[in-house]
């Protein structure tokens, strides 16, 4: 199992930032560079508890699905997104929201196992880790500048 850790701190009211996280299209609109795009279950607004979306992007050069489940929730702290269908063995994707100071700490937890048994763990530690943790900075980045725009 990998795990990821990131901490982005924002200012910006943590409903702002929480709503920014769960919207499609600001996902879309952060991660353009892969070609993201929601295809099927929410493709548009905000996610919410047990609805699901299918992503798909670009990565390594060939277009890949994605199928996630808003799993948990508790507005406006705490939300997961848990793999139902994709090319992980399996992936789950906490995010925590923690206000102080009238600003908000976006903490991501990222989750993951790769399938393909020591190819796969031998990809994760060359590649797909160092990927994914560029991926989730890019879009993080991206809702910090536009909560801290408004």
């Amino acid at each position: 199992m990998t795990k990821i850790h990131l901490i982005t701190k924002i200012n910006a009211p943590i409903n702002q930032v929480f709503d920014l996280a769960r919207n499609i299209d600001v996902h879309q609109q952060s991660t353009a560079s892969s070609y993201e795009k929601s295809i099927d279950g929410i493709t548009s607004g905000l996610i919410n508890l047990n609805e699901t979306v299918t992503w798909r992007g670009k990565h390594f050069g060939i277009y890949l699905k994605h199928k996630s489940l808003i799993s948990e929730m508790e507005f406006p702290t705490y939300f997961v997104d848990e793999m139902l269908e994709g090319h992980f063995k399996s992936f789950r994707h906490e995010h925590n929201f923690v206000e102080k100071n009238e600003k908000t700490v976006m903490i991501d937890t990222i989750e993951y196992q790769t399938p393909f048994g020591m190819l796969g763990r031998i990809f994760d530690q060359l590649v797909l880790k160092n990927h994914l943790t560029q991926f989730i900075t890019e879009r993080n980045k991206f809702i910090k500048k536009l909560a801290e725009s408004h």
